[in-house]
């Protein structure tokens, strides 16, 4: 992994962890030895994003035009908000697992900012390009508006420990992030049906990437109700559950789908090894902590145990995701010792 090189979609490793790390928490009820595991997918996950952390830094040092080319690539750019997810994902590590309450809101507060500057910067360049190629969209366009639905996963707890002024402005912003990234999704969902519809299957390389609408759905949910359950003033709760309830529900249907086209590009395309892998962790993460909110909010053990069932399927992409990426890189690194 060349300092010039470096993808920013590696920070989608980092969201995927910690998003694993969260469930397995939620789900330590039914099997303790899972708030260990959890602990230790943060600490892991923790030592994983500063390592990311140089070579993202060093680019922007030291090939700044790669960087910007990057920035202006109408798929690439759209993982430049990786980085921020990642540290919003942490901060709800150190919050709900390891109970450190001031590293989760450094997290918190540096995440948020990079999310909406990336939220604004990547819909920006999108605007003033001259034309945009259809084949070119991809669910990665959600990853902006993921990020800001993200935001109060966190800042919903956090808001509700504040007082005065700081507490007000914090649930503003907590509320802005979701209104925003939730009709931006929506806006930005249409367009990617339209593709698939209307247009040949994702390069095979990005055929994960169909995981990824999975992510606003249930981040989406998780954040809804945690900002609500968090928010005194919003003295009737039960329309905004149920509306969580309802997008969970649009969410099995699409996780079928991206089963059938997964099982698709496997039988009759190709699903080769790349960073997109990551694609299937933090989407399918995103929705078992949703599918867990929704069981245990209206007391439904059939959903609890359904998302249950789908933490064992997470767990094992993630580990053969996290095997190929360790056997990609170590073989790479290899490769580059040789030629040198």
């Amino acid at each position: 992994m060349g300092i010039k090189d470096f993808a920013p979609s590696w920070f989608a490793s980092v969201m995927g962890t910690g998003a694993l790390a969260l469930v397995s928490e939620a789900y330590s009820g039914k099997l303790p030895p899972l708030g260990k595991f959890a602990e230790l997918l943060t600490y892991i996950n923790t030592v994983l994003f500063f390592v990311l952390l140089v070579p993202w830094v060093l680019r922007w040092l030291r090939y700044r035009e790669d960087a910007l080319g990057d920035l202006r690539h109408p798929v690439i750019c759209h993982f430049y908000g990786t980085i921020a997810v990642a540290m919003l994902v942490l901060s709800a590590d150190y919050l709900f697992i390891l109970r450190r309450e001031f590293v989760a809101v450094v997290f918190w507060a540096t995440g948020t900012v990079l999310t909406v500057f990336f939220a604004l910067l990547i819909p920006y360049l999108m605007f003033i390009e001259g034309e945009i190629d259809i084949r070119t969209v991809t669910p990665a366009w959600f990853i902006p508006p993921v990020g800001l639905i993200v935001i109060p996963l966190s800042g919903s707890v956090i808001a509700s420990t504040l007082a005065g002024a700081a507490r007000e402005a914090t649930y503003a912003i907590n509320y802005f992030a979701w209104g925003s990234g939730f009709f931006l999704y929506l806006a930005l969902f249409a367009i990617v049906m339209h593709r698939f519809i209307a247009h040949e299957p994702l390069p095979c390389g990005m055929a994960p990437a169909v995981w990824i609408n999975l992510g606003p759905i249930g981040a989406g949910t998780s954040t809804l109700y945690a900002l609500i359950k968090a928010s005194d003033f919003v003295t009737v709760k039960e329309p905004f559950l149920v509306f969580g309830l309802l997008l969970w529900g649009f969410g099995i249907w699409w996780l079928l789908m991206a089963i059938l086209m997964t099982l698709h590009y496997l039988r009759k395309l190709n699903l080769p090894y790349s960073l997109a892998w990551w694609a299937f962790i933090f989407p399918l993460g995103a929705y078992v902590s949703a599918t867990f909110n929704v069981g245990t909010t209206f007391g439904i053990n059939a959903i609890t145990d359904f998302g249950f069932v789908l933490y064992w399927l997470l767990l094992a992409i993630w580990l053969v995701t996290g095997g190929l990426t360790l056997r990609n890189f170590a073989f790479r690194g290899s490769e580059q010792r040789e030629a040198s």
